[in-house]
């Protein structure tokens, strides 16, 4: 009957002690520059709109791509014969993957942007894992929008988001398996995806509370449609220099049916030197659960 007593009590310490951690860890986020987000009080947004345009330039040497060693899983040589690495990618000067998003600021009604309530796409984004990359490799979504994850390989994938203030989540996605459905319900600049199974697979996906955002194309041109008329902050980031990759910030005055102007330029030799290196070698898929997140 003392056993009997004995154990029942210690199974009560220890699950007290554990749930005492885990309401510790998970009493608040972390403290990053990403507005989790206060409720709305604006409304819709009902006045002029006018846009932001630009191109993204990278000044200096460009680094070369790196040739990936796959032989670890011959279906992505096969797959992707050129297979190599994708973190600058510059054409005649002009940096793509960067993402552009409008940070803060008010509006011409005097309202900041983060006053008013934004509609959800109900179309889901697409990230893809096609000849073992992401594609796309940068990406943005709204809070709470579907994002569909494919895998267009005859391989096996995993999918291991690194959010600070999202839910953080490991799956593992077979060839021909059905879509993997998520979404992110915090704004996050940016969330790092990464595949355990293919360490050089990466991908970037900013989530905001509005729709204001673009990524630079291969020209390094952009556009942000829609944005109401007023005085912003708008911000470009790219993954390299340093662990939060480099934010560039300017301000735009955007009227009723004008285009504002926000080009941006890189210092390339300041981002390879400050980007750290990454290892290039196969490591073994995991999934392990989510017990607690601190």
């Amino acid at each position: 009957m003392l056993k009997k007593r004995a154990s029942f009590w210690l199974a009560m310490f220890v699950a007290a002690a554990l749930l005492s951690l885990a309401l510790a860890c998970g009493g608040g986020n972390k403290e990053t520059n990403n507005d989790g987000g206060a409720t709305p009080t604006g409304g819709k947004y009902s006045g002029g709109v006018g846009s932001v345009s630009g191109k993204t330039a990278f000044n200096g040497t460009a680094p070369a791509p790196r040739k990936i060693d796959s032989s670890a899983d011959p279906v992505c040589g096969q797959k992707n014969p050129t297979l190599s690495t994708e973190d600058v990618i510059v054409t005649d000067g002009k940096l793509a993957n960067v993402f552009i998003y409008i940070k803060d600021g008010t509006t011409a009604d005097g309202k900041k942007i983060s006053d008013y309530a934004w509609d959800t796409p109900a179309t889901a984004a697409v990230l893809d894992q096609n000849g073992c990359h992401y594609k796309p490799h940068v990406m943005g979504v709204m809070t709470n929008q579907k994002i569909s994850i494919t895998n267009s390989d005859p391989t096996t994938h995993n999918i291991h988001p690194q959010p600070a203030v999202n839910q953080e989540w490991n799956q593992s996605q077979v060839a021909n398996a059905a879509p993997l459905e998520k979404s992110f319900n915090r704004q996050e600049i940016l969330v790092p995806v990464k595949c355990n199974q293919h360490p050089w697979m990466k991908s970037y996906i900013g989530v905001l509370k509005h729709p204001f955002f673009a990524v630079s194309k291969a020209d390094g041109s952009f556009e942000i449609k829609g944005v109401p008329a007023g005085k912003y902050t708008v911000a470009a980031w790219h993954e390299k220099g340093g662990s939060k990759g480099t934010e560039k910030t300017m301000e735009v005055t955007v009227t009723a049916n004008g285009t504002a102007t926000a080009d941006f330029s890189f210092d390339g030799a300041a981002m390879v030197r400050n980007s750290q290196g990454t290892s290039l070698e196969m490591l073994p898929a995991m999934e392990l659960p989510m017990l607690v997140k601190h």
